[in-house]
């Protein structure tokens, strides 16, 4: 693993499990001290222990991305323990409403949207005055292949997805050349806490796809840490994916 994260600061949201879990439990072996976030903020803190007995740096705190207030108290409470964020993972997410549109609920369809695309929003809002002012940083927002291909089922995670990378474009062409990376990173269909409830839909293709098939979420970690490091300065404002055979290549992944 590269050394470039040693002494970094790293938040991490929907840090409790999955991709989260495995972005900071990466991050701190790699020598950053990091701030798990999660909406159940005790999952979240017993990840932060195992890190810690395992001599890494990490604390935990419970938030709702939602809450634009919540973010700032979060972002002031990293900053004051661990330092200044250097490196943001915007990873917090939700898979629901999985319904035909026709048939949705609009409350959690429109809280699919506050949380996947504002919530995303909100962090970023929160972190990147105090990365512009320090002249550095490195954000990487959790995309998905959703984000460009329409899924039945799936049209407030599609919308919000689509809206994240949009989002990440923005912000690239506001920071350039200001020290900050940006970069969106589609993970691929992996085997996380999310696949189970979406296979139990049954709802499109996603949903019929075995678990076996599912690529393990070491691959993906390994993919967003790669994004950390200056090795990907080609791909700044892009969208990096574990689908294209490419980007596998140089990540070490056949």
């Amino acid at each position: 693993m590269s050394n470039e994260l040693l002494g970094k600061v790293a938040l991490v949201t929907g840090a409790s499990r999955g991709l989260g879990e495995g972005a900071a439990r990466a991050l701190a072996t790699g020598g950053a001290s990091v701030m798990l976030v999660a909406r159940d903020g005790k999952l979240a803190a017993d990840v932060a222990g195992s890190i810690a007995k395992g001599n890494g740096r990490a604390e935990s705190c419970a938030c709702d991305v939602s809450d634009f207030g919540a973010v700032q108290q979060v972002v002031a409470q990293t900053e004051a323990n661990l330092g200044a964020i250097d490196i943001l993972v915007n990873n917090a997410g939700v898979i629901e409403p999985i319904a035909e549109l026709a048939t949705s609920d609009p409350k959690v369809w429109a809280d699919n949207i506050s949380i996947n695309l504002t919530g995303a929003y909100y962090v970023l809002r929160a972190v990147l005055p105090g990365m512009l002012a320090r002249g550095g940083g490195t954000i990487v927002n959790i995309s998905s292949g959703a984000a460009y291909r329409p899924l039945e089922g799936w049209s407030a995670y599609c919308s919000g997805k689509a809206g994240l990378a949009m989002l990440t474009r923005a912000v690239a062409l506001e920071t350039g050349g200001k020290g900050v990376r940006i970069f969106g990173f589609s993970p691929g269909t992996i085997d996380t806490d999310m696949q189970v409830k979406i296979r139990a839909s049954g709802m499109n293709t996603i949903s019929r796809i075995p678990r076996q098939d599912l690529s393990p979420v070491e691959h993906a970690v390994r993919g967003l840490i790669y994004l950390c490091t200056t090795d990907a300065e080609d791909l700044l404002g892009q969208d990096a994916s574990m689908r294209d055979d490419a980007f596998r290549k140089r990540i070490g992944l056949a």
